[in-house]
């Protein structure tokens, strides 16, 4: 399976799902890895702390990655550029974008899908860094995404320290601990989340090759 995990704008936690997946499909036994293509190289440096438990590649080895690799997560650019996301989402089996519930936000995700239905790449929205004062504004989020007819995840990624501690420390968010070692309280709520999403993808790409198969039996067949 090969994921492509990309958006329009920096600060969409694009390389904190990309790490998050990994993590859950690791831990269900999968041998799984990210591919690094981002020019911040976010990623690598997440795995440059040393406590992922799968290994994460540069874009330069990305043929190793994927021999013997269950799931590859290509980490993307974040880039509007038609001919990067060509490179990127080729051969994907499904493109993950991340966005926050801010107006603009979504409204560069709207313009990242219409330029991946161009380009006939099966992908799906992610609404990210939730707060849970703020539910209504994500909410209204969803709403305008799906009137759009794009395909959006259910539930939501929550804004947590739990993701800034995990990543300073170079862990998944469930081994989350504050300066002095203790588990932080809402470690668990960022996992949880995650492992919903993870759950989705495969129904999701399921899902696309279904109704690819079905519009092939409906085309008529030229003379």
């Amino acid at each position: 399976m090969f994921i492509t995990v990309c958006g329009q704008k920096g600060g969409v936690a694009k390389t904190c799902t990309s790490i998050h997946l990994a993590s859950v499909w690791d831990r269900q036994g999968k041998n799984v890895c990210i591919v690094d293509a981002d020019k911040n190289r976010s990623a690598l440096a997440y795995a440059s702390r040393g406590n992922l438990h799968f290994p994460v590649y540069p874009v330069s080895a990305a043929a190793k990655a994927s021999r013997g690799s269950d799931i590859v997560i290509t980490d993307g650019q974040a880039s509007s550029d038609e001919e990067e996301l060509k490179h990127l989402a080729y051969g994907s089996d499904l493109v993950i974008i991340p966005t926050t519930p801010k107006a603009r936000s979504v409204e560069l995700t709207v313009e990242l899908a219409n330029l991946l239905n161009t380009l006939k790449v099966n992908h799906a929205v992610l609404i990210v860094k939730v707060d849970s004062r703020k539910q209504k504004a994500a909410l209204q989020a969803r709403e305008a995404l799906q009137k759009f007819e794009l395909e959006v995840f259910d539930g939501f990624i929550p804004l947590l320290s739990a993701f800034d501690k995990a990543e300073a420390s170079g862990n998944a968010v469930y081994e989350a601990v504050d300066d002095l070692g203790r588990s932080d309280p809402r470690r668990m709520t960022g996992w949880s989340a995650y492992c919903s999403i993870a759950s989705q993808v495969s129904c999701l790409i399921s899902k696309h090759l279904s109704d690819t198969n079905n519009l092939s039996k409906q085309m008529p067949i030229s003379a």
